[in-house]
């Protein structure tokens, strides 16, 4: 992988989950390849589902703004800002 990139993002609830909607265009098929399990492609979108347990961990919710990236050659998904633990 030779391309290194970071995306920001929302955090959206599409039917209940929370979701990544990650807008992609060609030089960033290099997302697609580190996400292969946990993601697919809709439309023009890499979408990557959120699992409770790993929002929870990043103490992330709908709405939240996000940074997923692809250093070192894994997906990485990050608060962008991080707020209160209540």
């Amino acid at each position: 992988m030779n391309d290194q990139m970071s995306l920001e993002g929302p955090v959206l609830k599409i039917n209940g989950e929370l979701v990544l909607m990650v807008p992609l265009d060609v030089r960033e098929s290099e997302l697609i390849d580190c996400s292969r399990g946990i993601s697919e492609v809709e439309g023009p979108c890499l979408k990557i589902a959120i699992p409770e347990w790993l929002a929870g961990m990043l103490r992330i919710e709908e709405g939240d703004l996000v940074s997923v990236n692809n250093w070192d050659g894994k997906l990485h998904i990050e608060p962008s800002t991080v707020g209160p633990v209540n």
